[in-house]
């Protein structure tokens, strides 16, 4: 993955990271797990006493648990087409790059999916039964709007100077190459090559 910057790491609430980081102190340590199991079966609340809760033992944080707890998220990018041979290779290649896919048969598929406001970026087929690429991207400008880079098996320099002024990042002619993707993809996210 060479040239390409990574974006700033997503740092979990602070009460999440207290949380993770004494699980793997637990998880790591065997004496403070029994000593925590032991604490608690001292501490058993005799019949008709209120059981008080007992503080957590310290937990200290070293630097790989640290970098563990707030690594950042790989960004999102989700392959749009109807076409099966696309929705497998061009996932592949995205994780080598280090992204997270999820590609989807249909606009509509797309949509209806929990990671239409987490998608940092939609590569889209300008053509699909149901609703079109452009559709997508008109809808998409009514709600989160996240860059596309639109894919196409019929070069049209009119339809692709339309989408690239409504907002696309690039609109590539399959088959395309991986060096091509990965500048449209850079750019997308604002990243240098």
């Amino acid at each position: 993955m060479t040239g390409v910057a990574t974006a700033a790491p997503i740092r979990p609430p602070e009460a999440a990271r207290r949380r993770c980081a004494r699980r793997l102190a637990t998880r790591r340590d065997p004496a403070a797990s029994r000593a925590a199991s032991g604490r608690a079966a001292a501490s058993a609340p005799q019949r008709g006493k209120r059981m008080r809760r007992a503080d957590p033992a310290p937990v200290q944080i070293t630097a790989a648990r640290a970098d563990a707890v707030a690594a950042p998220r790989p960004p999102l990018v989700a392959v749009i087409d109807d076409d099966p041979s696309v929705r497998e290779s061009l996932p592949d290649l995205l994780t080598t790059f280090g992204f997270s896919v999820r590609a989807f048969a249909s606009a509509e598929g797309f949509l209806a999916s929990d990671c239409v406001v987490s998608t940092d970026c939609l590569i889209l087929d300008i053509a699909m039964p149901g609703m079109t690429g452009p559709e997508l991207q008109a809808e998409l400008a009514r709600r989160h709007r996240p860059p596309i880079v639109f894919i196409t098996a019929h070069a049209d320099a009119a339809l692709r100077s339309r989408l690239i002024d409504a907002g696309a990042v690039d609109c590539l002619s399959k088959p395309f190459d991986e060096d091509s993707l990965l500048a449209a993809l850079n750019v997308a996210l604002g990243r240098r090559p």
